[in-house]
């Protein structure tokens, strides 16, 4: 088994969610996911809710490479998005994961801001200025996980088995679990997760936008103090910006 106990205040809802919804979305989903045992009151030792699960077997992405995991990845986001979200919770703030794009965009100027000294500014604005006048999403929300990277998925011979940490689930707009084109993998694998995820123009770039502004927010929040994400940010913003300029041939 392992325990799950949220080390931040905005984080302390995640537990609730998990124990009301991953159950009933595991038996939709092509790969495991964390499923709840027991759940843990505060007390005197530690103040939030917590939750217990069933151990899953696998090594981080992070360290184990996957064969073909932009197929694995696409299966797993199709069965996410056919699941009935009608009822499902909606993003968490007005700048989660899933809400349009635009509700982003005074963080993302103000991470830029702060990450200037990081990034070229310059290219970095130009490719946010164009993402957030991209038309919306125009359907029903769908069902997304939100924070899809190599720390959150599991690999059991050279296979994806699992994706774990559903910190972010809510029903929106699904560009934002296009992340992996940009912060997993390469131009060529890029290429190939799109044209297994089958999406139209405008989403694409909206996933674009969302790596960027993601990459951008993780990168001076976490370049003392969390190595892993800091290079996954550095990584994903040259891979967005290394697109842009292809695009401007």
């Amino acid at each position: 088994m392992v325990v799950r106990l949220p080390r931040i205040a905005w984080a302390i809802d995640q537990i609730a969610s998990d124990f009301r919804w991953l159950p009933w979305l595991q038996a939709q989903l092509p790969l495991q996911i964390p499923q709840p045992i027991a759940q843990g009151q505060p007390s005197e030792a530690y103040p939030w809710q917590w939750g217990v699960y069933g151990w899953l077997a696998g090594e981080n992405a992070v360290t184990a490479t996957p064969k073909n995991p932009h197929l694995d990845l696409s299966q797993f986001l199709h069965a996410m998005q056919r699941i009935d979200s009608q009822h499902g919770p909606v993003p968490a703030s007005p700048t989660a994961r899933g809400v349009p794009l635009i509700q982003r965009d005074a963080a993302t100027r103000a991470a830029l801001a702060e990450a200037q000294n990081l990034v070229d500014a310059e290219r970095v604005l130009a490719v946010w200025e164009h993402a957030i006048h991209i038309e919306p999403w125009p359907h029903a929300p769908v069902w997304i996980h939100g924070d899809l990277h190599a720390g959150n998925l599991l690999v059991v011979d050279a296979q994806i088995s699992a994706v774990i940490d559903f910190g972010a689930l809510a029903i929106g707009d699904p560009a934002c679990d296009l992340l992996p084109a940009w912060n997993l993998f390469d131009r060529q694998t890029r290429l190939t997760f799109r044209a297994a995820m089958d999406v139209d123009k405008a989403t694409w770039l909206r996933g674009r936008g969302w790596a960027l502004s993601i990459a951008l927010i993780a990168l001076p929040y976490y370049q003392h103090s969390n190595p892993f994400l800091a290079n996954m940010a550095r990584y994903s913003i040259q891979q967005v910006l290394d697109d842009w300029d292809l695009e401007q041939k």
